[in-house]
């Protein structure tokens, strides 16, 4: 059984349809499923998210803004949440919260790393050390595997 993603369906800020497999086909994608409301989100997962698009230049690192019931994210409110009031990545908007579902996220931030076959290589949920250690390891195992395929 192959975990092949056919689809991530999700808007892009001006509210397009945009499908992140198809956007990003062929590339190690990092995601990171988050809300504003969630300060564990803001206040360590997205930082990480820049810290790992920093040091990984390869793997494409993107946000997805899990839209919850009076939680809805907009161009501005995302793009609020940064102190330079730009997008330090691309951010896109999961309306109904689809993509959280699809992905049986346990809250947020949850991450998803996803190889450049489309694969779904990890899924972990959380922020503190624990989480990020995890990510760490996904991510320098993936670094690895393809630079021993090259």
């Amino acid at each position: 059984m192959s975990n092949s993603i056919v689809s991530i369906a999700v808007k892009n800020l001006d509210g397009v349809a945009v499908d992140l497999m198809t956007v990003y086909k062929n590339k190690v994608l990092l995601l990171i499923i988050y809300n504003n409301d969630c300060l564990g989100c803001t206040g360590r997962a997205i930082p990480l998210a820049y810290d790992f698009q920093q040091k990984y230049p390869a793997i494409q690192v993107a946000g997805i803004h899990a839209d919850f019931v009076n939680r809805e994210g907009t161009k501005e409110n995302i793009k609020s949440v940064f102190t330079s009031g730009e997008n330090p990545f691309p951010i896109y908007i999961d309306e109904g919260h689809k993509v959280y579902d699809q992905f049986e996220s346990e809250g947020t931030p949850q991450w998803l790393l996803i190889t450049e076959k489309g694969e779904l290589f990890r899924s972990i949920f959380g922020s503190q050390d624990n989480a990020k250690n995890r990510l760490y390891y996904a991510l320098e195992s993936l670094v690895e595997k393809d630079k021993e395929q090259e």
